[in-house]
C-alpha cells in the first residue's frame, strides 16, 4: 500500500509518499518564511496554496510512481493554525476525490511518534516532543498517547523564535542560537521553571532578553537551562513507566545539545535514545503518510463530512486503535 501524506499545520506544506514497510518514496515540502516578525497565518496559508499542487506533484515525480498507484490520502488535521491546516485538508480532500482514493485525518502530535516507531526497532518509548508551537512528554497508556507533562503556556521553538526575533536573528531562530551557544562554556543562571510535570518558558525568556550578558553567553544559558527543564520531565515520566526507550521529535530536536544532553540521561539510566534524521523531525509530510496509512491499516478512515480541522486536536484526544 501506498500513503500520500499532506502536512500542513503551521510554516511548512509537507508532502510525503511512503509505502507499507515505512520505506520513504518521497519526503518534499516548501516553508513559509516571514519577512518581518513571526508567522502571519493567513500568510502561511496563502504560502501553501501557491505552491501546494507543485510539492504534490513533485514529490510524485519523485516517488517513481503514477497517481494511480496511490492508495490512501492523509493529512495533519490538527493541531496548528486554522488557516494553514484547512488549505492543506483542502487539497487532501481535492486529492482524495479525485483519484476516488479513502481519505484519514491525522493528529500532527502522533505523527512525531509513529514516524520513530516506524524507523527504529523500538517498542514502549518515551517521546520528547519539541517543536514551535508544542512541547510534551508523551507515551501510550491505557489505549491512548497520553501527555505525561507539557509546557504551561509556549512552545520551546515558540520561545526561541520570540527570543531570536529580538536578538535580529532570522526565522527560525534555533539553529542560530545552537551555534552562537557552541562558541562559549559561560553560563548565566535564568529561572529554572518545572512545576510538577510541567514546564514553563515565558519566565525564561522575559529574563533572557534583560540580561546583560553577551550574546553567545545567553544562548548557551538559554539552552542548558531549558532543556535540562526538558529532560528532568522526560526522565522522571520514563522512570514512572518503567520504560527504557526515548524518542526526540519536532523541530527542535535536531539541536545537536539537546541530543547530547538527552543521551547521557538515556546511558545513565541504561536506555536507548532515537533520533530520525532532521527532514524527518521538522514538520514533514513522511510522518503524516506513514500515521495514515497504519491507521488506515487498522480500519479508520475519515469522511470528507468528518475532514474538518481542529486547531486544538490534543495528542490524548486519539483513540489509539491500531496498537
Amino acid at each position: 500500500m501506498i500513503c500520500l501524506g499532506i502536512e500542513g499545520t503551521a510554516h511548512t506544506f509537507g508532502v510525503g509518499i511512503v509505502d507499507g514497510d515505512c520505506e520513504i518514496l518521497a519526503n518534499l515540502w516548501k516553508m513559509y518564511v516571514p519577512k518581518v516578525g513571526g508567522i502571519h497565518p493567513r500568510e502561511a496559508a496563502n504560502h501553501h496554496a501557491e505552491h501546494g499542487v507543485g510539492v504534490i506533484n513533485e514529490a510524485i515525480e519523485k516517488a517513481g510512481i503514477d497517481k494511480s498507484q496511490i492508495d490512501l490520502i492523509a493529512f495533519s488535521q490538527g493541531p496548528g493554525l486554522g488557516p494553514c491546516l484547512r488549505t492543506a485538508a483542502t487539497s487532501a480532500r481535492a486529492l482524495a476525490l479525485s483519484l476516488g482514493k479513502p481519505l484519514v485525518g491525522v493528529n500532527h502530535c502522533v505523527a512525531h511518534l509513529e514516524i520513530g516507531r516506524g524507523l527504529f526497532d523500538c517498542g514502549d518509548l518515551v517521546l520528547l516532543y519539541v517543536s514551535g508551537g508544542n512541547t510534551q512528554v508523551i507515551a501510550f497508556a491505557n489505549g491512548k498517547y497520553r501527555v505525561f507533562g507539557e509546557t504551561l503556556d509556549i512552545g520551546i521553538g515558540n520561545m526561541l523564535d520570540k527570543f531570536g526575533r529580538e536578538k535580529g536573528m532570522t526565522f527560525p531562530a534555533g539553529p542560530e542560537i545552537e551555534r552562537l551557544a557552541a562558541t562559549t562554556d559561560q553560563y548565566q543562571p535564568l529561572p529554572y521553571s518545572v512545576k510538577g510535570m510541567d514546564v514553563a518558558f515565558s519566565g525564561i525568556l522575559t529574563a533572557a532578553l534583560n540580561t546583560k550578558a553577551e550574546l553567545p553567553v545567553v544562548c548557551n544559558s538559554l539552552q542548558e537551562t531549558t532543556f535540562a527543564m526538558l529532560i528532568e520531565v522526560t526522565e522522571r515520566a520514563m522512570a514512572h513507566l518503567d520504560r527504557d526507550e526515548v524518542l526526540l521529535g519536532g523541530g527542535v530536536a535536531c539541536n545537536r545539545r539537546l541530543q547530547e544532553m538527552v543521551g547521557i540521561m538515556a546511558e545513565e539510566r541504561g536506555a536507548s535514545m532515537f533520533v530520525p534524521p532532521g527532514d524527518l523531525c521538522s514538520d514533514n509530510g513522511a510522518m503524516i503518510a506513514w500515521t495514515g496509512l497504519i491507521m488506515h491499516k487498522a480500519g479508520i478512515e475519515t469522511s470528507i463530512e468528518d475532514s474538518g480541522v481542529d486547531q486544538k486536536f490534543r495528542t490524548d484526544d486519539v483513540e489509539v486503535t491500531w496498537r
